[in-house]
């Protein structure tokens, strides 16, 4: 897989080789099947959210892999599905609160699991937005 860091999305660019061929494959493939664009890489993201979740600013494996929200399980045909920008809304709510601590959401504690991953969600597009804007 070759790691051409001008054809990959920023996140990727900051992430693990790992995350950025899994990504890679999963597009080619897609382009393969649809023809460039946007839907081969929406395919490229589903596949990549199955085995690593957004971080901040980049992606990291997952410790269990498996889709991340309602809309990948349904395998995307669920149009009342909700994506999670790449938080695994799947993963327990320990899980996302020690995302929520690495990330420093404030109030935490006091979130349940739906407001954590809207909480997380947040924190990683402030993240993502500001290693662009220092890039």
């Amino acid at each position: 897989m070759p790691d051409d860091f001008d054809d990959l999305p920023s996140t990727l660019q900051r992430s693990e080789k790992g995350a950025r061929d899994t990504y890679a494959a999963a597009k080619a493939s897609a382009e393969d099947t649809y023809g460039k664009g946007e839907r081969a890489a929406r395919t490229a993201y589903s596949a990549l959210k199955h085995s690593y979740e957004k971080v901040g600013d980049h992606w990291e494996a997952k410790e269990q892999k498996g889709p991340s929200d309602s809309r990948a399980e349904s395998g995307g045909q669920d149009p009342d599905g909700t994506p999670a920008g790449g938080v695994d809304a799947n993963a327990s709510k320990e899980h996302l609160y020690e995302r929520a601590q690495q990330l420093g959401i404030e109030g935490r504690s006091k979130m349940d699991k739906d407001e954590l991953v809207k909480a997380i969600e947040k924190a990683n597009d402030r993240a993502t937005r500001k290693a662009r804007d220092d890039s």
